[in-house]
């Protein structure tokens, strides 16, 4: 049986999947656990190989990853090439981690005893990825995990089924051996019980999942009744600080970025601007400016750089926070109608303040707020106000203050002068809070999926008192 992806800014199919229950679930886990043996056996180089075959293959389907992106989530092209080239680039870095997987031999109080601390592969892998940057999310979630010598199973959003399908065929071309990687498509109205199922299913021993806070406390329950680690990258509402010595430029042209790349549907989008009052206006008011230029418009023509969003529910989601915040004083500084039922303009909202929805609840779309701060202090104190922990930025012209305000604020990651939406393959990423636990990229990702185990050797006759 399949399920239909619809086109949200056509109404036409743009894709159809395969739609797995719960019932297929034993057998794709027993499956990836059979191939698990061979690729855990198989030399560092001899795995890094396949990986970059894996990364070139990735590359040489371009033009179907920016169509499928296109259909299923109404991204632009700019966005879905941008997808494409970090995902490379994160299978070349995980590539590179395969000789990096080290132990050590740690002093033993014992003599004659060898005493020696040895990552080794997992086993099954369950990568959980979403649709808003399917090919960088898709791939990260499989790609580490597979250069420590696991199996994986890729649980495939049901809004780009498409996508992260052909991250998979792309991966199969790159020869892993039979089983090795593996892909579950379902229904949406399935997917509670598939993702149950693969959760529950005994091969399956660590689950990345990358989405909304909501889903993550479920999946963590889940996992605990199996006493099985998680590393969940959650949602966020990362703050922006301007400081009264800011280059207010620089500082604008960051915010625009963080807010409105991909209709600001990116976990690190800036959702809350902190400016310190004696710099509010001036700021304001090249913001204005600056967002005012940025124009929406069809993703097919390629004419904008704001697309769709990815469905009505995030319009009405964000205008009902818009309208929230105006109710209660603050100033609608940008905006206009939606079109197409998913074209949604770019909204900023000046004065928001700690009593307003837009301050607390995740928007995930084109729209942020302006806070005002009295003083460093105060927007330290913003900043941290909230349940999540992801990225976060400040603007400063002294390099040490920067630096000492990133360091008080609660987050995962802190950018001094630059965007908060910043990602590398070679980076530990993740947050604190209801933003999650657990760090992906480079080294830090070897932490979560491996077994770090202590082995002894004794190389003399024992003593032992009985």
């Amino acid at each position: 049986m399949l399920f239909e992806r619809i086109n949200p800014m056509t109404g036409a199919v743009a894709s159809q999947a395969e739609a797995m229950t719960a019932t297929d679930i034993p057998a794709i886990a027993a499956r990836a656990a059979a191939a698990f043996p061979t690729w855990a056996a198989m030399g560092p180089n001899a795995r890094r190989a396949v990986l970059m075959k894996a990364a070139t293959a990735l590359e040489a389907r371009a033009d179907a990853f920016v169509e499928a992106m296109m259909g299923e989530i109404g991204a632009t092209k700019g966005w879905a090439l941008f997808n494409l080239g970090l995902a490379a680039s994160m299978v070349r870095e995980a590539a590179a981690l395969t000789t990096q997987i080290a132990g050590e031999v740690i002093p033993s109080d014992k003599p004659g005893c060898v005493s020696m601390a040895l990552r080794e592969p997992v086993g099954v892998i369950l990568g959980i990825a979403p649709w808003n940057a399917p090919i960088i999310l898709g791939v990260r979630a499989i790609a580490v995990p597979l250069a420590c010598g696991n199996a994986v199973i890729l649980k495939a959003s049901e809004q780009c089924p498409r996508t992260h399908s052909l991250i998979i065929e792309a991966f199969a071309d790159a020869g892993f051996p039979e089983g090795v990687v593996n892909v579950v498509t379902n229904a949406p109205t399935d997917a509670p019980e598939v993702v149950g199922a693969l959760i529950d299913a005994k091969p399956v021993k660590r689950i990345n999942f990358t989405g909304s806070t909501a889903v993550g406390r479920i999946i963590a329950k889940r996992a605990a009744e199996h006493l099985k680690p998680c590393l969940l990258e959650l949602g966020g509402k990362a703050p922006l600080i301007v400081l009264e010595d800011a280059d207010l430029d620089e500082a604008v042209k960051a915010a625009a970025f963080g807010a409105f790349m991909n209709q600001g549907q990116i976990c690190m989008s800036t959702e809350r601007i902190i400016v310190v009052q004696s710099v509010a206006a001036d700021f304001a008011a090249r913001f204005k400016a600056k967002v005012d230029m940025l124009a929406v418009g069809d993703p097919r023509e390629g004419k904008t750089p704001l697309g769709a969003v990815v469905d009505a529910k995030t319009v009405a989601h964000c205008q009902s926070l818009i309208a929230d915040a105006v109710a209660h004083g603050a100033q609608l500084l940008n905006g206009g109608e939606t079109t197409h039922n998913v074209l949604m303009p770019a909204h900023v909202v000046d004065g928001v303040t700690q009593e307003m929805k837009l301050f607390r609840d995740e928007s995930f779309g084109p729209v942020v707020g302006i806070i005002h701060a009295r003083d460093e202090a105060h927007a330290i104190e913003l900043a941290n106000d909230t349940e999540y922990g992801l990225s976060a930025a400040v603007f400063t012209r002294d390099a040490a203050r920067g630096l000492r305000v990133a360091r008080q604020i609660h987050s995962g990651i802190c950018h001094v002068n630059g965007s908060t939406v910043h990602d590398e393959a070679q980076m530990p990423f993740g947050g604190t809070g209801a933003s999650g636990y657990g760090r992906f990229g480079g080294k830090a990702g070897i932490d979560s999926f491996t077994e770090l185990r202590w082995i002894t050797m004794e190389t003399q006759p024992g003593h032992f008192p009985i």
